[in-house]
């Protein structure tokens, strides 16, 4: 079975669309790829399933243990003939910057997965072997296991590549040129999503054409060719018991395909709807998740969809079992400032009111931990999160205490029996998190129809 990480010195090396060109060639190559995400971030897996119309996960071990990892990276590359996990940052930055924990190189380590370095070579060529044989000596086993030239020229790439692997014994597979009608566009939480992007599939289209003749595919079969993980158990689902209506368009994208797995592993029901276009919630719904995503750039057209958000506001005053997370909880909020700073009514079912800050705002990984028990947390108990936003609220709440690794501390979040909604977000594989939803989903269930 194919399986590769790809990794980088750094951000903005192309990883991203490196990986689109390799699991769309992949695909037409017959090989029934799948993908996965080193790290929290939901914008990158978004690229894979638009690549391949099938899920992207994450792994993170900062989130889960090593066991949990395991299992969920074999459970999702079973029945697959390849498997493409794409790094984060640099290649050995972890946790705070300044350790190895949560990497790639970590993550690479804890699966046992031939790493597959891309690097641009812009403005250096001897210097280049120098910094790859420096990743290689950094760690060990280092697990690289090839290189890949991205936004190069073929002339370059004849240049380098003879010198590349005299000086660091590694294979260069191949290269991607620059290809000006395949970029992906930015903004401020990173890359744009995959639907705003104008003509995706022919972007990706161009890319794994691209793909197909300037990489060594037979080379690259033999460095990559590596054992199939064994599954150790399949992920078993309980009888569905209630029914969770989540929050799904533009305006609410970022959710964690586990979190979704593991709610439906413990009895849940999963109802979509769109806060954008719906006028109300699902019928007879027993639980509500507002995940994160973009509420600040579709904040008018939330606002005039006046009969949902009546609709909920009531809801969760009448103790529907609710979880909101970072984009969710500034709906739930009184207002919410758009990108040009205008404000408009939101919810209104918390008290803060949200507003555009133009920076990153509390961004990383932090621990979280509660100060009494409540629907999802017992008191004292820590869960790790990660926050990354260029917004906030004028009320954070205090039912929690964060920390992140360099001693930064703070108040935040709403909770009670029914309801939990803070700017972190929470990972819920390999956490009691989906099962105690679903126990008060329900309980909410029984109560309503008695």
């Amino acid at each position: 079975m194919i399986q590769m990480l790809i990794a980088a010195p750094g951000s903005g090396s192309g990883k991203t669309t490196a990986v689109c060109a390799l699991l769309a060639a992949l695909q037409r190559k017959g090989k029934t790829p799948c993908a996965f995400k080193c790290g929290p971030d939901y914008i990158d897996p978004m690229f894979h399933r638009s690549v391949l119309g099938v899920e992207s996960h994450n792994l993170d071990l900062f989130f889960s243990t090593p066991e949990t990892v395991q299992q969920l990276y074999a459970r999702g590359a079973s029945g697959h003939g390849a498997a493409v996990c794409e790094g984060a940052m640099g290649f050995y930055d972890g946790l705070g910057g300044v350790t190895d924990k949560a990497s790639g190189w970590q993550l690479a380590d804890t699966l046992g997965l031939p790493v597959l370095l891309v690097v641009r070579p812009k403005g250096v060529s001897l210097t280049l072997a120098a910094q790859v044989r420096g990743m290689q000596s950094f760690r060990s086993p280092s697990h690289l296991a090839g290189i890949l030239l991205n936004d190069c020229t073929e002339r370059l790439y004849h240049l380098l590549a003879p010198m590349l692997e005299q000086e660091t014994g590694l294979p260069v597979v191949g290269y991607l040129p620059h290809l000006e009608s395949a970029v992906i566009e930015s903004r401020h939480l990173g890359l744009k999503t995959a639907g705003e992007i104008k003509d995706l599939q022919s972007k990706i289209a161009m890319l794994a054409e691209t793909a197909e003749q300037t990489i060594d595919w037979e080379r690259l079969k033999i460095v990559f060719d590596v054992p199939a993980p064994v599954q150790s158990e399949k992920r078993k689902t309980a009888k569905s018991r209630v029914k969770i209506a989540v929050a799904k368009d533009e305006a609410f994208c970022f959710t964690y395909a586990e979190t979704l797995e593991t709610l439906e592993s413990a009895g849940a029901e999963l109802y979509f709807f769109s806060p954008l276009k719906d006028g109300d919630l699902p019928d007879a719904v027993d639980g509500l998740y507002l995940p994160g995503g973009y509420p600040e750039l579709h904040a008018k057209v939330l606002s005039e969809n006046e009969g949902m958000r009546s609709a909920i506001r009531q809801a969760v005053e009448n103790g529907l079992p609710t979880v909101a997370e970072c984009g969710g909880f500034l709906y739930l909020g009184q207002s919410l400032e758009d990108g040009e700073g205008r404000s408009w009514p939101m919810v209104g079912a918390l008290p803060g009111q949200g507003i555009k800050v133009g920076r990153l705002v509390r961004f990383g990984y932090a621990e979280l931990t509660a100060k009494a028990d409540s629907m999802l947390f017992k008191k004292g108990e820590t869960l790790p999160v990660h926050e990354f936003h260029h917004w906030d609220s004028t009320e954070n709440g205090t039912a929690f205490e964060a920390q992140k690794s360099n001693g930064s501390c703070w108040q935040c979040g709403f909770a009670n029996e029914n309801f939990y909604a803070g700017f972190p977000h929470l990972y819920w594989a390999g956490t009691p998190l989906p099962e105690r939803f679903t126990a008060a989903a329900e309980k909410y269930h029984r109560r309503k129809n008695r």
